[in-house]
């Protein structure tokens, strides 16, 4: 089945041109089917390559994935065109007496400030007490994951001595769970910020369970016990390229900073070791907790 997105949203054509199953807001009305709703609230400030990389994953589903893209309304992006805002954005105060299958909150690169620091961070906690109640499960990205694990469970981030950047190896911590079905013992995931978690806050948490571990990168995969929230510290829906383009930023900006590792092979090319765990987290989300939970009248 396909995802359903707007015909004019640059994600369309780039997604048909890898035949991936996009269809058009039209088209599906007239399919008898209730789409899957999903909402999305995109902080980070390249929302167009986001909203490519997120939809392309969802859209790994035999399921009808609608989509809902949100903005904050206490902060105005500095990256992205009013136009684009305004044609495919809402604000939460269009979308809070609303209920969702699912939802994603993306990371943002403001890690090295304090939470309350943060210009929408109150607008931010409202949006994540509305999902507790209003949202089957959603799934927090990177300095999202670090927001909704402070905001719930007080769990706090800690600054690194220097920025974690790469693609690292990963292990499972559990075997019978349905996000990594079909996924292997060791597992490369992206990694790209300066902060990390309060590893032994998270171990002594009772509600939450770690499910995947990296020896650099600790907790990987966090997921409250009851399933109604995952915690990605890292960024598997990153594209080949995106690590990439975030060094040469860096470069260009004078920082004294590591290439990514174990990211370029000799040859200095990019080699994607995660593109098909990315595929499987996103699709057995979608499916084990999203569509077998969420009732089919929302």
């Amino acid at each position: 089945m396909p995802i359903i997105i707007p015909a004019d949203i640059p994600a369309f054509k780039t997604l048909q041109k890898e035949n991936v199953f996009v269809m058009t807001n039209e088209r599906a009305i007239g399919q008898d089917i209730r789409p899957i709703e999903i909402a999305i609230l995109n902080l980070m400030p390249t929302k167009v390559e986001t909203e490519t990389q997120l939809l392309r994953l969802l859209s790994n589903t035999p399921l009808q994935v609608n989509i809902t893209l949100i903005k904050t309304s206490t902060y105005k992006s500095q990256n992205t065109s009013e136009e684009h805002l305004s044609k495919f954005y809402v604000e939460f105060k269009d979308i809070k007496e609303k209920k969702f299958d699912g939802a994603i909150i993306t990371g943002a690169p403001v890690e090295k400030l304090c939470f309350s620091e943060v210009k929408y961070w109150n607008e931010l906690t409202d949006i994540m007490d509305w999902a507790k109640t209003n949202v089957t499960s959603t799934m927090f990205i990177c300095w999202g994951a670090q927001g909704g694990l402070f905001h719930y469970y007080g769990i706090d981030k800690v600054l690194l001595k220097e920025k974690l950047s790469g693609v690292f190896i990963h292990k499972r911590e559990v075997e019978a769970e349905p996000l990594l079905k079909g996924i292997d013992d060791v597992v490369y995931i992206p990694h790209s910020r300066y902060t990390g978690l309060d590893e032994k806050a998270i171990r002594n948490c009772s509600e939450l369970e770690v499910l995947i571990y990296g020896k650099r990168t600790k907790s990987s995969i966090i997921k409250s016990k009851c399933g109604s929230q995952f915690f990605l510290t890292g960024h598997s829906e990153y594209d080949d390229g995106t690590l990439d383009s975030e060094y040469q930023r860096d470069l260009g900006k004078g920082l004294e900073i590591k290439q990514p590792c174990n990211y370029y092979n000799s040859q200095k090319e990019i080699v994607n070791r995660w593109k098909s765990t990315a595929n499987l987290i996103f699709s057995n989300w979608l499916n084990y907790y999203v569509y077998q939970i969420t009732p089919y009248k929302l």
